[in-house]
């Protein structure tokens, strides 16, 4: 029988031909290639390089004469077409920014010194001036639910907020129960009871506006702070000119310090309500706020000192009786707030004086502070069919119902006719300058639920809820008068002459 086999060779490792070799079964047949065995001599001879020339100097051995500048004998005229058109083009460039520059300057609404005709300016330097100012002595809220009581107390007027339980008997205790207050032009008492007072939403007075009963059965408290609130309303009121305060604001958790103005209406009457123009109770006659603030840190999520704000607030119905859109699910006060602000990124307003300013006249206004370049509202009114004008700028429903018949009104321009109303209505009439420092309320100025507010505005138990954590809030209030105050160093009114 025929068999086949492999062959089997020696393969020695060409560099090491003395090795002792291995009988290795071939995998492929020995015809397969095999590196050549290493030299140790040079495989490649280098080549000799070839020399370039080198290149000939392109540098001009000297200048150019006319006569080598061909070019230049003999100009088109479309060069020199073109390149005084690029002249003109840049001179008119230049005459169209300026004209520009002058325009915008002269669009900037400004009150000169020669149309302004001075009607107070109060420097605070001694007493409070009775010709100028009035107090306000009061513990009813002033329609926001405020938690303070403004006095005529001399400590309260710089304008400074104290605690009440400093300064009547019993304390913190007879703020929340047991004790009653009353607040007089002449002087305050207290006394301790265990009457119950008659309290409505967040409430504390009875039937006298002057007294506050604590109960804590009743959930009812004595205002826990003592303020102060001046105006110069019967004194000193402008309709159109220019408002200058110089102020450095409070610091403290739930201050509000506020510069603002209301109408005089036609009557000086100092029991008539507050906020009653010439078109009808507020805010059917507008309310000025020239500045507003919180005296909470910047940190405080919802403005805090680092944030000053200007507006106008004005609807076509009174307070009260005001309307529940039929329009919407959600009720609508009808209240319009036109508003804005400016802030600063280092510090706070609370750090130092600082000026508040408003001018005024029947086609503009304009609030800033410091400057002009910081305006907060810059506002113009045209005509009383433009967009400008406060009706049409309010965005009001046709339809709305009555809160307390339950019938449907329509809702009507209450301006257009009455007293003349011009553009500017319901900003035509006199006003008078308030300068007040609040503390809290349930107006919605703090906002429910932010930075860590300590009460809720729907609760009839919101001062109570905020009387009952004194300790955490006043103790964000600087034990300095001058950090705690709001203080001011000048006030000035002018009047548009002629008005």
């Amino acid at each position: 029988m025929n068999s086949t086999h492999l062959d089997r060779e020696i393969i020695k490792d060409p560099l090491h031909p003395h090795s002792h070799s291995q009988n290795i079964q071939a995998s492929r047949p020995s015809t397969i290639w095999s590196p050549p065995p290493i030299s140790a001599s040079a495989s490649v001879t280098a080549l000799p390089l070839t020399q370039k020339k080198p290149l000939q100097s392109t540098r001009l051995k000297s200048k150019l004469t006319k006569d080598d500048k061909q070019w230049l004998s003999k100009k088109r005229r479309c060069e020199s077409a073109s390149w005084w058109l690029t002249f003109f083009a840049m001179i008119l460039g230049i005459l169209a920014a300026a004209a520009l520059c002058f325009q915008g300057w002269k669009s900037v609404n400004i009150l000169t010194d020669s149309q302004l005709c001075l009607v107070m300016q109060d420097d605070f330097d001694s007493s409070l001036d009775s010709n100028n100012w009035s107090q306000d002595v009061q513990l009813g809220g002033f329609g926001n639910g405020e938690f303070e009581m403004t006095t005529n107390d001399p400590s309260n007027l710089y304008i400074m907020p104290t605690l009440t339980s400093d300064s009547i008997p019993g304390g913190h205790a007879a703020v929340m129960d047991n004790a009653t207050y009353q607040l007089q032009d002449s002087g305050n008492s207290t006394t301790t009871s265990s009457s119950n007072s008659t309290t409505t939403s967040n409430s504390t007075t009875t039937s006298d506006p002057c007294t506050a009963v604590s109960n804590a059965q009743s959930g009812s408290v004595i205002n826990p702070v003592m303020s102060g609130r001046l105006n110069t309303r019967g004194k000193k009121t402008i309709k159109f000119g220019r408002v200058e305060v110089r102020a450095k604001l409070p610091q403290g958790d739930w201050l509000w310090p506020a510069i603002w103005m209301l109408p005089q209406g036609n009557s000086t009457n100092s029991n008539s309500s507050q906020g009653t123009g010439v078109y009808g109770a507020w805010p059917v006659s507008g309310e000025i706020d020239i500045m507003e603030a919180r005296g909470n840190l910047p940190s405080y999520p919802a403005q805090g000192s680092n944030y000053v704000r200007s507006s106008l607030n004005y609807g076509p119905f009174p307070g009260g009786s005001t309307p529940i859109s039929s329009g919407s699910s959600t009720i609508a006060n009808l209240l319009k707030s036109i508003y804005g602000w400016v802030s600063t990124k280092r510090g706070n307003f609370a750090d130092g004086f600082h000026v508040y300013a408003f001018e005024w006249t029947g086609e503009w206004m304009r609030f800033y502070t410091d400057d002009r370049l910081q305006a907060m509202i810059n506002l113009k009114m045209s005509s009383k069919s433009s967009d400008s004008y406060f009706f049409n700028a309010g965005g009001f429903p046709g339809v709305a119902m009555n809160a307390s018949s339950g019938k449907e009104v329509a809702v009507e321009d209450p301006w257009s006719t009455a007293y003349g109303g011009s553009a500017a209505a319901p900003f035509d009439q006199e006003f008078y300058l308030v300068i007040d420092l609040a503390v809290g309320g349930t107006s919605g100025w703090f906002p429910d639920g932010v930075g860590g507010k300590l009460w809720y505005d729907g609760s009839a138990t919101a001062m109570r809820d905020f009387a009952a954590a004194q300790d955490t809030w006043s103790a964000t209030w600087p034990s300095s008068a001058d950090a705690r105050a709001f203080r001011i160093d000048y006030v000035k009114m002018w009047k548009l002459c002629g008005t």
